[in-house]
């Protein structure tokens, strides 16, 4: 059981049923059903078998930044899992994975490849430089909407043209990541730092990349509340549901901007996973505002 729950957290496999979850959406939106059994089978696998190994390459390669970052919650710095077992993951379910896009369509095969290709560059690469890196894991939170719309709309050109709510919910994902992820940059600023790795704390200091994480969440919670006012946004549009939840994301999400901004030094670790369940709970406003829309 340990050696399974080790595995888990060396995965973040919580990541990739919010990734599934974030296709069902997509795919609602764009079709006004969900996808067919099969699909959905192949979409969940496929997204958790490349969030999965994806996150096993990244903690093999920042084995030495965690440990002196003293990252207890990684299992390879704790020893509960090794590193040759990580390698073993990624090579194994990384194939797959792009191969379960394929099955899908065309369009979400290209989809899955360029994100899968250039989660091997950041995991090797793109990290050092953290100013490009942030903004490419936001990316990977707001793709899978756009995988979920391109799984159901049928075209004969690997060009699709996407529901505005899906744009929408992508850029509000994106958004949020990047907070998320220059929190981060702040929990890792000491390791970092050692390793000459290139972040918005080392550019501009801890305080106001604070400030800059609390904006992109800003942007975000102003971005979410288009889909409720705008006839555009079918399923969304004067959907009390959806913003009952949805005010409860943007309470969560203002409240950790304020402490940024305004406390001396936030507990980053408690905020990271309180935006996490942020997060989640702005997911199921979109997943149950496009069941009762």
């Amino acid at each position: 059981m340990k050696k399974l729950k080790a595995i888990w957290q060396l995965m973040r496999l919580e990541h990739g049923v919010m990734i599934a979850i974030a296709i069902i959406v997509g795919a609602l939106i764009a079709s006004k059903s969900l996808p067919s059994y099969e699909i959905f089978i192949i979409t969940f696998l496929m997204a958790l078998f490349l969030e999965g190994s994806t996150f096993a390459l990244n903690d093999y390669f920042d084995l030495d930044i965690d440990k002196k970052n003293k990252r207890k919650d990684r299992p390879l710095v704790r020893g509960d899992v090794s590193p040759k077992t990580a390698l073993y993951l990624f090579f194994i379910l990384f194939p797959l994975g792009v191969i379960l896009s394929y099955l899908v369509n065309l369009t979400c095969f290209i989809i899955a490849l360029i994100t899968a290709i250039f989660a091997i560059i950041y995991d090797t690469y793109l990290k050092k430089i953290k100013l490009l890196g942030n903004f490419f894991i936001a990316y990977v939170m707001a793709i899978p909407f756009i995988f979920g719309g391109a799984s159901v709309i049928e075209t004969k050109s690997i060009i699709i043209n996407l529901p505005p709510a899906i744009i929408i919910v992508s850029l509000i994902a994106f958004l949020a990541g990047s907070g998320r992820e220059i929190m981060k940059d702040i929990m890792d600023f000491e390791g970092d730092k050692e390793k000459g790795v290139k972040s918005f704390p080392k550019y501009i200091g801890v305080h106001k990349s604070n400030i800059v994480s609390s904006i992109f969440y800003i942007l975000a919670i102003i971005l979410s509340f288009f889909p409720f006012l705008s006839r555009d946004f079918v399923f969304y549009y004067q959907n009390y549901y959806y913003l009952i939840l949805i005010i409860l994301t943007d309470c969560m999400l203002l409240f950790t901007s304020l402490l940024l901004v305004f406390k001396n030094k936030p507990n980053m670790k408690f905020h990271r996973n309180f935006t996490l369940i942020a997060l989640f709970v702005g997911l199921i406003a979109f997943l149950i505002g496009a069941f009762t829309g």
